[in-house]
């Protein structure tokens, strides 16, 4: 049965939702990390999210993860595995570099679905792309430059985000790889999920993750339990609202929405995200975290726009 498309204001509604859920993400993050370690959130946030996901996708879709083939298994495997470095990667990079430069390199993958498009989808990389990867360069190395510096009628170092040299081109490297991990979760999840309804599908990818995940704590000597009860609060939080309810959402916007418009939408997770550091961790962006950040969001916007085109040939 086909599903009647909701209405302009339900999907803005939606979309507005899904924003402001996902933009607490790093907040909540920065408070768990007072005592669980990195990989412990991600973990936490993949299993919490797939045992709320678990009783609606063994009660109502379970003949539809039945029927999957081997190869669709192994592609839910394969986007697992990326989503769990996304997150181990990216939520490790906020012990290290503010929640700006965090959000905001984090939030290139669309850059780089774009560019690699080309080796794995066989789209040509047009003008447009390499002017979004022009952008996002430049904006890049600013982000870069601006944890040692900042600008007050000149250039001055003094490491004024709190984050030394060091430890911030760390996290804004691993920022950057949570992007990487996310835009290879993108490409090899686009097939599984144009076979799948929405409901399986996360539960499955997120399912994979997860295991991922205990894997690579039971490796590394971590443990889920024997932490507060305030900091399971915390984890729970980042399950339900960037997870289940900010995914999720986007997830179900993109059956209603072109692809380049919900992704032009995620670029409010950034501005959100750095609203919400700084009314409540006191994290003020410097002058040129902003003008970085300023020029990755426009090159993501740019590359959006060939993909915008592109569905506008396949109508």
């Amino acid at each position: 049965m086909p599903t009647e498309k909701p209405s302009s204001l339900r999907l803005l509604i939606a979309i507005s939702i899904a924003i402001l859920a996902v933009s607490t993400s790093s907040v909540f993050i920065r408070f768990a990390q007072k005592e669980a370690p990195s990989l412990v959130i991600a973990a936490s946030r993949l299993l919490l999210a797939s045992l709320f996901l678990a009783p609606p996708t063994l009660i109502r879709h379970r003949a539809e993860l039945k029927n999957l083939s081997r190869k669709e298994l192994l592609l839910g495997l394969l986007s697992g595995i990326f989503l769990a470095i996304h997150f181990a990667t990216w939520i490790t990079s906020l012990e290290y570099t503010t929640i700006t430069n965090s959000v905001v390199l984090v939030s290139t993958s669309p850059l780089w679905v774009a560019i690699l498009a080309p080796i794995f989808l066989k789209e040509k990389l047009t003008k447009t792309v390499i002017l979004g990867m022009i952008l996002t360069l430049v904006g890049g190395t600013i982000i870069g430059f601006s944890e040692g510096c900042t600008w007050d009628g000149g250039i001055i170092c003094a490491s004024p985000t709190g984050f030394g040299l060091a430890e911030a081109s760390k996290g804004n490297f691993l920022a950057l790889a949570g992007a990487w991990a996310i835009a290879g979760y993108l490409l090899i999840g686009r097939q599984l999920r144009a076979k799948m309804s929405l409901i399986p599908y996360i539960f499955l990818v997120y399912g994979m993750a997860a295991i991922v995940m205990l894997i690579i704590l039971f490796v590394g000597g971590e443990t889920l339990l024997g932490y507060s009860a305030i900091t399971y609060l915390w984890l729970l939080l980042i399950a339900i609202f960037p997870q289940l309810i900010g995914h999720s959402t986007y997830n179900w916007a993109l059956r209603y929405l072109p692809v380049a418009l919900v992704a032009v939408t995620t670029l409010g997770e950034p501005i959100g995200s750095s609203i919400l550091a700084f009314v409540i961790l006191k994290e003020i962006p410097t002058t040129l975290q902003i003008i970085g950040g300023v020029l990755i969001l426009a090159g993501i916007y740019v590359t959006s726009q060939k993909e915008k085109r592109t569905e506008k040939k396949k109508e």
